[in-house]
Parts: structure tokens; sequence; C-alpha cells
């Protein structure tokens, strides 16, 4: 697998107002989220650890019955099962999520997998 160039994944939209990109591997997700200003996550849970950082914007989230403003640089763990929601505020935002094991249902909604590695990308 190696190296990932996310202009060859085209994004999904799990809710309206954010478009993601989920190259996985074995055990893990990637999941690069760009967030409209006012775009929302809802509150949810699913069964797989989630980790995350703020790339870019501010964020108000939600984890548990702790809610903060984020901003570029933040980081945060997410236990399984642990409800949790994102807001978009005073601009756009770009985060970066890890998830273990697999999102199934952003696997499946991505309907592919990582392109394979050819001689043209690798260095």
């Amino acid at each position: 697998m190696g190296f990932i160039d996310l202009s060859q994944y085209e994004p999904i939209s799990p809710v309206p107002g954010c478009r993601m990109r989920t190259p996985f591997g074995q055990n893990l997700m990637l999941s690069y989220l760009e967030m409209d200003d006012g775009a929302e996550v809802p509150l949810h849970h699913h069964p797989h650890e989630q980790g995350g950082i703020l790339i870019s914007g501010r964020v108000q989230l939600t984890i548990g019955d702790e809610t903060r403003i984020v901003e570029a640089g933040s980081l945060f763990l997410i236990p399984p099962n642990v409800p949790h929601r994102a807001v978009a505020v005073d601009g756009p935002a770009r985060v970066l999520d890890v998830f273990s094991p697999v999102r199934e249902d952003y696997a499946e909604m991505a309907n592919r997998y990582i392109p394979p590695v050819t001689t043209s990308n690798r260095s």
C-alpha cells in the first residue's frame, strides 16, 4: 500500500455539507473529512475506536457529556460506543479521523479499495 493520493478517491457525503475520503487497510481506516461552515455530524456512536486531529478551522465537538470548541492542531480520542457530535463553526473545517477496526459502513459507501501501487507512484 504505502503512499495514498487523496485525489484518486471520490468523496462520499455521509451528511449534508460534509465530504470525506476514506482509504483503509486491513485493521484501520483514515477519513479525511471536509466540513462546510455550519455542517453537522449529528450525535451518533459506533463500536469502532476513533481518534483524530483538526487540521484547519474550528469545530464544536461533543464527546460523551463534554462539549468544547476545538481549533487546528487539537487531538481527540473517542472510545467505542461513546456518543459524539461535530459542528463546523466560524467557517469550514478539515479533520483527519482514524478508525479501528475499519468502519464497514464507510467502506461500503466508498465501494472500493486503496488503489494498487504502480510503478508510476513509487518513489
